[in-house]
This record gives C-alpha cells, sequence and structure tokens, in this order.
C-alpha cells in the first residue's frame, strides 16, 4: 500500500474560516469603529481640554482649546458645580430605580394579561404596545398637556398643581410618563418568554394541586427569567441616560429632575465643550459599571444560549466503561441507572 508523501501538507475541515470570518466582519468592525470607538476616544480626549477664552488670572485671552489634564473631572466632585453634579447623579439613580421597578412590575403583569386566551387577545395586545411604539418626544408633548394646570390631570385629582415647578410633582409627572412610556417594553419581551413555556408544565403542577402563585413562584418566574433579566437590563441602561423626557415634560434648569445627561447637554449647549465632555465620560463610566455588576451579579444573559463554553478537562478515571459512550451515559444517567 502507498503511502502518501510526508511533505504534503493535510488540509483540515476548517482550514481558512479564520480568515473568511475575519473578511465578512470586517465592514461591521469598521462601521462599530466609526460610531462608537471614534466618538468615546474623542470624548476622552476632549474631557481633557478646556475652551480658550479669557483667563481669569492674567486676564489675557487665549485663543484654542487649553490642555488641562484632570481638572474638569476634579472640578466634578470638588468645585463649584459639584453640588449640582451630585444633585443630577442622585435624580439619575432615583429615576432609574424608582421606574425600572415600577416598570418591571406592570410589564410582567401586562405579559400575563396579554398571554392568556380570550376574545379580543389581539386587540388588548396592540393597545399595550401603543406607548412603546409612540416616541418619546411626541408621549412627553402629550403628557406635558395632560399635566398641564387645567389639564386632565387636576381634572381628574380635583386639585391645582402645577406640575412642571420644583418640587415632589415634577418628580411624579417624569415617573409616570416613563412608566406609561416603556412599561409595554418589559410586557413585550417577557410575554414572548411566556410563550416558550410548555402548557404541559402548567397541566401538571395543577394535578399535583399547586396553587397560581405556587405556579407563579415556580414555574413562570424561574423559566422567564433570562427574558425578564435582559428587559431590566436594558431598561435600566436606558433610564440612566434619560433626557429627552424630562427636558421637553418639565423644561431645564429644574433642580428637581436634572439628571447627568441634562447637565451634560447644559454644558455643551454653553460651549464649555470640555466639562460637558468630562460629564459624558462620568456617564459613560457609571453606566458601564451598573451594566457590568448586574450581568455578574444576576447573571443577565445577554449573549446568548449560543455563546460557546470551553470544555472542561478531563480528569483520570472519569473514562466511560468500555462499549459505553457519552450518550450511553446520558441515557442511564436520565434513566436513574440500570
Amino acid at each position: 500500500m502507498n503511502q502518501p508523501p510526508t511533505s504534503e501538507k493535510v488540509r483540515r475541515h476548517d482550514e481558512g474560516t479564520g480568515k473568511l470570518a475575519a473578511i465578512l466582519l470586517s465592514p461591521t468592525m469598521l462601521v462599530l469603529g466609526l460610531v462608537v470607538l471614534f466618538p468615546i476616544i474623542s470624548a476622552l480626549r476632549e474631557s481633557l481640554y478646556q475652551p480658550g477664552g479669557v483667563d481669569p488670572e492674567t486676564g489675557f485671552v487665549t485663543e484654542g482649546d487649553t490642555f488641562v489634564g484632570l481638572d474638569n473631572y476634579t472640578a466634578i466632585f470638588t468645585g463649584d458645580t459639584a453640588d449640582r453634579f451630585w444633585n443630577a447623579f442622585y435624580n439619575t439613580t432615583f429615576f432609574t430605580v424608582t421606574c425600572v421597578v415600577l416598570e418591571t412590575i406592570l410589564g410582567v403583569a401586562m405579559a400575563l394579561v396579554m398571554h392568556k386566551a380570550f376574545r379580543g387577545r389581539a386587540v388588548v395586545r396592540a393597545s399595550i404596545l401603543v406607548p412603546w411604539a409612540i416616541p418619546t418626544v411626541v408621549s412627553a408633548l402629550l403628557w406635558k398637556w395632560i399635566f398641564q394646570a387645567d389639564g386632565a390631570a387636576n381634572a381628574i385629582i380635583g386639585r391645582q398643581v402645577l406640575w412642571s415647578t420644583e418640587g415632589w410633582q415634577s418628580v411624579a409627572s417624569v415617573i409616570i410618563a416613563d412608566t406609561w412610556k416603556t412599561a409595554p417594553f418589559i410586557g413585550l419581551l417577557v410575554l414572548a418568554g411566556l410563550q416558550t413555556i410548555p402548557n404541559e408544565v402548567y397541566e401538571a403542577a395543577k394535578v399535583d394541586g399547586a396553587s397560581v402563585f405556587q405556579q407563579f413562584r415556580m414555574i413562570t418566574l424561574p423559566l422567564v427569567k433570562p427574558a425578564l433579566l435582559v428587559a431590566v437590563l436594558f431598561r435600566m441602561l436606558d433610564t440612566l441616560r434619560i433626557f429627552d423626557l424630562p427636558f421637553v415634560l418639565v423644561g431645564p434648569h429644574k433642580d428637581s429632575v436634572e439628571t447627568l445627561s441634562m447637565l451634560a447637554y447644559d454644558e455643551a449647549f454653553n460651549t464649555r465643550y470640555g466639562p460637558a465632555a468630562a460629564y459624558a465620560t462620568v456617564l459613560f463610566i457609571y453606566v458601564a459599571v451598573v451594566a457590568f455588576a448586574f450581568v455578574k451579579l444576576l447573571g443577565a444573559d445577554v449573549i446568548g444560549d449560543a455563546a460557546v463554553r470551553k470544555p472542561k478537562k478531563k480528569k483520570k478515571g472519569d473514562s466511560a466503561p468500555p462499549g459505553v459512550g457519552a450518550a450511553g451515559l446520558g441515557g442511564l444517567t436520565a434513566g436513574g441507572g440500570v
């Protein structure tokens, strides 16, 4: 029997796939670099400079940007604007926690209602999803009209409340409007998770005498947890960057509803681009830390079950007996033994 020459290379079945994958992914990576990486690097660079103007120490006018290092960051935490920053930081965190909790409760309730089979379910689903389809600015204008002095809100409660002024009423108006707008988003993702649960699981639970609450706690919540965690994570990241809703509904320069995004916008609007970039960078780090902590602590699967995991190394003695493959061992284990 003739042996092949030793100098001839044996081609693997996956040879060349790495280069092909790199070629196919290069346009996507180029776009991501332009729309994500480049703005981040530009913002970091801009946060280290101060725009030109009158120097308060010398009185001379300087042209162009001046490199100030970390002075913009130190001014955020310890400078004259520190109180304004911490107020915006508190408002951002408060809105995130309050709105996400309310939206999660209402979203799960909406998903349970939309999942039930009843006449007119399609109409109910469409009506629940309408607020999510409305643009945020349009939604803010709608609620601004509702919260006017002679609007529907005061007519319902029978009191004259100035919802757009400083105080608890402006905070409540933003929470109500944001919850109405985005609770259907959580409901939609949870509904997708509910539809993957087989009905046989609930039928078996009913046979065992489980109550409705026990079915919800022991079956529904654990099985929709992946979809629910991803929905909550997306809403947290979105609410941390909240800007347009309080800006349109209540207005700028309101201490009760000013957020970090509004603070960065105000600095940029007044051509203080260095401090504005510093505020944006701090917000970016805040969002990244919250996302990382949420994924690590609660295990939100933002990548999906298709993520490739490295197989564990086999220990000596873990090999299957002769004549029994991995599938055979799985069958014995699933069947409870021989």
